[in-house]
């Protein structure tokens, strides 16, 4: 009777585990976005990692782009660069005709938070995920990979877009 009991507490503690593991696996993909290319990161399909690479890296090359427009390199005429200064031929002083003011960066500051502030911190959240000992190892790999690769390409696109704004904006 007590091994029989012992076998029936260890099964239901089994189950319950599972029933656990299951509910963090659920937890983990939807901070990730059900709907996000990212959350193949989460699952175990070879196939499902190749899209969610394909899709970081043509993400990457895209911002890339951006990056390399907006190079002050006067020899190349691809460049976005907006040149602000005019310098009269007649006279030494140069004027600066931007129109920018401090309320535009703060204007485009909050829109950046507003719209990569969750991509950031439900990849923090997966990367905290990951460090849970109920996982496998496997498990906890694939929640690091996917909380890294989420939070990377977040803070890539905000420094793009920084950079690229600041190389062609002349007002506001």
């Amino acid at each position: 009777y007590i091994t029989a009991r012992r076998n029936d507490i260890g099964n239901s503690l089994t189950s319950e585990m599972e029933t656990r593991i299951k509910e963090l696996d659920i937890y983990a993909l939807s901070k990730i976005g059900k709907d996000s290319v990212y959350s193949y990161f989460v699952t175990d399909k070879v196939f499902g990692w190749f899209i969610a690479s394909a899709t970081l890296g043509i993400q990457v090359g895209i911002l890339v782009f951006f990056i390399l427009a907006s190079e002050a390199n006067l020899q190349n005429d691809r460049t976005d660069i907006q040149f602000t200064w005019q310098c009269p031929r007649d006279t030494d002083v140069c004027d600066d005709k931007s129109d920018e003011t401090p309320f535009g960066w703060i204007c485009f500051s909050l829109l950046m938070f507003a719209f990569l502030s969750k991509d950031m911190i439900n990849g923090s959240k997966l990367i905290y995920h990951s460090a849970k000992i109920t996982h496998s190892f496997k498990s906890r790999i694939r929640y690091f990979v996917g909380g890294t690769c989420l939070c990377s390409i977040t803070l890539f696109a905000l420094y793009v877009s920084t950079v690229y704004n600041k190389a062609i904006a002349t007002s506001n």
